[in-house]
């Protein structure tokens, strides 16, 4: 189990994972899923926090062929951190990137394997609206939720 709390202190809502978005006090879930949408590794993190911030932890220790990741994704250091591994990258440049860069399209549909898992997740009431109000018990109950979603 991953939580990422920044070096917060115990007091502060960030040492739980609760951070201001523009919905309100959140906590994102970061995720790494197989080619069939498993979930290989999980990260909770503030609402507030980028997606790019988790991308190197979740993707630690795992040899893969590709990365499958939207434009949020798209940093040079990722791409050379990847790239270093022998990785293909496929991740959509940024609209404003000045040297854009070309992708498998059809590799790409692929992505929303990790949308329907997340999809999946939020079907289970206490982990959309985090009832819990530590950390280590929101995750053991998104782990509870993703065990289930392997079962079924």
């Amino acid at each position: 189990m991953l939580i990422n709390t920044q070096q917060a202190k115990k007091s502060e809502p960030a040492s739980e994972c609760l951070g201001q978005s523009v919905g309100g006090w959140s906590t994102k879930i970061h995720a790494l899923v197989d080619t069939l949408g498993n979930p290989l590794r999980l990260i909770l993190s503030v609402g507030q926090r980028a997606d790019i911030t988790q991308a190197e932890p979740l993707l630690a220790d795992y040899q893969t062929k590709a990365v499958l990741a939207d434009r949020g994704y798209d940093a040079d250091s990722l791409i050379t951190y990847l790239q270093a591994s022998g990785t293909e990258v496929v991740i959509p440049a940024k609209k404003n990137r000045l040297e854009p860069r070309s992708i498998d399209e059809n590799l790409y549909k692929d992505r929303n394997k990790v949308e329907r898992y997340f999809n999946k997740l939020k079907q289970y009431r206490r982990v959309a609206t985090r009832y819990e109000k530590t950390a280590t018990s929101f995750a053991g109950f998104v782990y509870l939720a993703s065990a289930m979603i392997l079962m079924l």
